[in-house]
């Protein structure tokens, strides 16, 4: 790493101690910036480096509420509104045990670039809770989510800070959510959350969109060597909403998703994922992924315990969390065929699984470019709440086609122009950081 980059990694890692992932995420992305700052000097004169790795506002906060039998629990909330150089600060909110604040800072440090790359004018943040909504009621998930809000209201607005969802926060979240939001400020601000109902101000396509504009920006990088989805196998992980959408638009080109998983293990399924069997499960009766396995016979095997790279196929998309793939996880995965990685999730590899895959000519496409798609469609569902109307499923899926097809497009021009063709971690994080970077000089010291 440059030294002037090192300098800022290492007040980072001091000021940060304990937050690993967040010092990975920076790591990542300076890692690539040396031929940038070649180019733009005043980008160190201006002291964008230092700057860009300490959030605007950082808010933690109690949360407290009564489960069923009127025991009183306490979880921590957090915000981190980490950069608005290009619009108001948008990103998810995950509700999971493994939450802390060195979680939220990586993954609102992430958002900041994916944001700049879809083009639609917003910037980087992202908050949640240590509350896990796995075996609760839906009272409970109520009363977690109202007492949530009643702090989080007083920092966000459709101008301001836009959340949407992420892990553990679906469409039931989100309501609460807003309704909580709507009771405390007497105000129906369609455009303060997305990934709402489609009966109150929700977009088509958005529930589909991060799982579809994975699979979209994994065909643009086929095409590019002339070829295609079409006949192919997938590996897919996770069985959330963007593994099921993936696993769908693979389908839909063509391909065959072979795999799903959660917490407790994962499933092969050699004939091809049931969508509509798995949506039943996972949507509607927030089942496992042994359910799946169990109804869906037919050679079906739950793995328990089990990641699913070591089935032998011709793509992986990554789509559960971060650090899924460790450096054992790449090499099963090139060793079983993979010749292409197109991450769902936020930074599902660790550093040494990429090396692998560069190391062996893997294709691989960044998290922050691959699956944009989620974020950019909530920013089209904000146009849509600020004109009042809802667009078509077409409509918006074919706007989606048009982003990550941008996307895709802007990570290959910047890596040719900072000197390593085809290279899309480098062009992913040298076009996103441009905006940002040049953003943050012309606003002046703040």
């Amino acid at each position: 790493m440059d030294a002037r980059l090192e300098k800022v990694f290492e007040t980072v890692k001091t000021r940060d101690f304990s937050q690993g992932v967040f010092h990975q995420a920076v790591r990542e992305v300076f890692e690539s910036l040396e031929p940038v700052l070649a180019k733009h000097p005043e980008y160190i004169d201006q002291s964008i480096l230092a700057r860009i790795v300490e959030p605007e506002r950082q808010i933690i906060f109690r949360v407290p509420w009564a489960d069923d039998k009127g025991e009183i629990h306490v979880n921590r909330g957090y915000r981190i509104e980490f950069n608005s150089a290009l619009g108001p600060y948008k990103g998810g909110l995950r509700f999971h045990p493994s939450v802390n604040v060195g979680v939220i800072k990586f993954l609102g440090f992430e958002q900041i670039f994916k944001n700049a790359l879809t083009g639609q004018g917003i910037g980087g943040g992202k908050g949640g809770s240590d509350f896990d909504p796995k075996g609760k009621s839906d009272l409970e998930v109520m009363r977690f989510c109202q007492s949530f809000m009643t702090e989080l209201y007083r920092h966000i607005g459709p101008n301001t800070d836009v959340p949407a969802g992420d892990i553990g926060v679906g469409g039931r979240e989100i309501g609460y959510l807003f309704g909580q939001y709507k009771r405390l400020t007497g105000r129906y601000d369609a455009g303060v959350l997305t990934g709402k109902g489609l009966d109150w101000g929700g977009s088509l396509a958005r529930t589909e969109a991060t799982g579809y504009g994975t699979v979209i920006f994994a065909q643009r990088m086929l095409e590019q060597h002339n070829d295609s989805i079409e006949g192919k196998t997938v590996l897919v992980s996770g069985s959330g909403n963007v593994a099921i959408y993936a696993a769908e638009r693979v389908a839909q080109l063509g391909g065959k998703a072979l795999s799903i998983s959660d917490s407790s293990g994962s499933v092969y399924d050699p004939n091809g994922i049931d969508i509509e069997l798995l949506k039943q499960i996972k949507e509607v009766e927030r089942g496992r992924v042994s359910d799946y396995a169990q109804r869906r016979g037919n050679g079906a095997e739950f793995r328990a315990g089990q990641k699913v790279w070591d089935i032998k196929a011709d793509i992986a998309l990554p789509c559960a969390t971060q650090n899924e793939i460790d450096e054992n996880d790449a090499k099963a995965l090139v060793a079983n065929g993979v010749k292409l990685v197109a991450e769902g999730a936020n930074m599902p590899s660790t550093p040494e699984a990429i090396e692998v895959y560069e190391s062996n000519g893997v294709l691989y496409a960044p998290g922050k470019a691959s699956n944009a798609g989620g974020v950019a469609t909530s920013a089209l569902e904000m146009q849509q709440n600020s004109a009042r109307q809802q667009w078509t499923f077409d409509d918006v899926k074919g706007r989606l086609d048009d982003i990550m097809t941008n996307i895709h497009n802007t990570c290959l021009e910047a890596a040719d122009k900072y000197g390593k063709p085809g290279d899309y971690v480098l062009g992913a994080n040298a076009a996103g950081f441009v905006q940002v970077a040049d953003a943050m000089i012309a606003q002046g010291i703040s």
